[in-house]
């Protein structure tokens, strides 16, 4: 896969995982429709200011684009710890796991 493809291909994934329409996301980045649409469709290459601002919009650092959904970039070694036991829990384990801190948030 070239750079073009997984730029493009990163970008719909992003917004579909977390619900962000192209209009949206346009106004969340401040880049407009047309070159987003551009990006998307494999006409242009964005620089990377324009990339950092797309990833302003999802909320994500430039590594954690390029890292894809699965990689965690920017953790200490705590947060590393709770992200693999996370990883190795089953459904039923993760939502207790989640319960338990959103009470401990409560407080």
């Amino acid at each position: 896969m070239d750079l073009d493809d997984f730029i493009a291909d990163r970008i719909v994934n992003l917004c579909h995982s977390q619900g962000i329409s192209r209009y949206r996301l346009s106004q969340l980045s401040g880049i407009s429709q047309t070159a987003l649409s551009k990006i998307i469709s494999k006409k242009c290459l964005p620089t990377i200011p324009t990339l950092v601002k797309i990833c302003d919009g999802f909320q994500i650092s430039l590594a954690q684009f390029f890292a894809g959904k699965n990689a965690v970039t920017d953790l200490t070694d705590t947060q590393m710890e709770i992200v693999s036991a996370w990883n190795d829990m089953d459904e039923e384990e993760r939502r207790i796991f989640l319960n338990f801190i959103r009470s401990i948030k409560e407080k």
